[in-house]
């Protein structure tokens, strides 16, 4: 019985290490290679990590590769995506999905066409964190949820990034940056988003850039900064979303939800793990609560080890990541765009179903790879 997929990652960049370490964590996927425009950076990753270093064309024609991992740029998301499934292969993409939403019509078609998977980062959701707060609120811990706030807010990358130009070029900015964090996760928690209207705004022209590798260098902000809105979702309810980088500090929670019983803190939807933290009339106060165990492994690459797990089953059952959620992702932030530019209600035509809580069997960890 066939017990792995052979997996090959195509962009060795600044996240490719997450990847690729939570890649060898998961026994059902197989790193087999790695490819780059730049060789060196191919060959010092597949050293680092035990796999062959090989020409994209190459990795795109091994017949031991069933799935690959797209880390390309935003920018070219689609045309890499489109090339991995026209090789016959599995795609799991890092967000967003594509650029555009007519680029993401056409590899969703394509893959229909040819039978094929598409999956979509971030699989932080999955974590123990956020699988906690699914099971609270489907026990019905807090009631209904009707209204909640989602805030990513911070004074920008370039300050750390090795290379932050392309955060405030088309594609960038914190909505299509990190929003697509928040809204998977609130998706996982309330399933999809009805419409959206939001207001957007862009301080400045230019930033200097003051990270280690591009300490004053002058980035051209062609994107706006600040996003402030709400979402309404088929469930009922509205959410306060705000993803800046204009805020140079605050002290909101990453994610707050309040229901008709209580209020939950939800964690940073960046991350894996906690806290959770819990709020109910009869205690008066929050309380922090204990994870559930959903998996023993939580690290990037467990959204394609679900695919995989797909796979290797009956290869008929929905995996969580998928091309579908990131799609909708992808459409809400467009719309939010358009509601800015407009000043109307956005209606969502998309409307995936809400992925399905994680079972703790489901994904075994490799213990030898820890």
């Amino acid at each position: 019985m066939k017990t792995q997929i052979g997996i090959g990652i195509i962009g060795c960049g600044n996240i490719s290490a997450q990847y690729f370490k939570g890649c060898l964590q998961y026994e059902n996927l197989k790193l087999i290679a790695c490819a780059d425009l730049r060789m060196e950076a191919a060959e010092a990753q597949a050293e680092a990590y035990g796999c062959q270093a090989l020409p994209v064309a190459d990795l795109l024609a091994h017949r031991d590769i069933e799935l690959v991992i797209n880390l390309t740029l935003p920018a070219v998301h689609a045309e890499v995506s489109l090339d991995i499934l026209n090789a016959g292969k599995h795609v799991h993409v890092e967000k967003p999905l594509c650029a555009t939403l007519d680029e993401a019509r056409e590899v969703m078609d394509l893959a229909e066409c040819k039978g094929l998977r598409v999956g979509c980062a971030p699989d932080t959701f999955l974590g123990n964190g956020l699988q906690t707060c699914r099971s609270v609120i489907s026990q019905g811990w807090i009631g209904d949820v009707v209204s909640g706030t989602a805030f990513m807010m911070c004074g920008g990358h370039e300050s750390w990034h090795p290379n932050p130009a392309f955060y405030y070029q088309k594609g960038g900015g914190p909505l299509f940056d990190m929003g697509p964090y928040y809204l998977t996760a609130l998706v996982h928690l309330l399933g999809p988003v009805r419409s959206v209207t939001g207001m957007t705004s862009r301080t400045r022209d230019t930033r200097m850039a003051t990270s280690k590798d591009r300490f004053g260098d002058i980035l051209n902000v062609e994107v706006p900064t600040h996003y402030a809105g709400t979402l309404e979702f088929h469930s009922g309810a509205l959410i306060t979303l705000v993803q800046s980088f204009d805020v140079p500090a605050h002290r909101h929670h990453p994610i707050e939800l309040y229901g008709t019983r209580g209020s939950l803190g939800v964690p940073d939807p960046n991350t894996f793990g906690g806290p959770v933290s819990l709020w109910t009339p009869e205690s008066k106060e929050w309380k922090e609560l204990p994870l559930l165990q959903s998996t023993r492994v939580c690290k990037r690459g467990i959204g394609p080890a679900d695919l995989a797990s797909t796979l290797l089953s009956n290869g008929e059952d929905p995996h969580r990541s998928s091309g579908r959620l990131g799609f909708h992702v992808l459409e809400v932030m467009h719309a939010f765009e358009r509601a800015a530019e407009s000043g109307q209600h956005q209606l969502i035509e998309s409307k995936p179903e809400q992925p399905a809580p994680l079972t703790p069997d489901l994904l075994l960890a490799n213990p030898t790879r820890e």
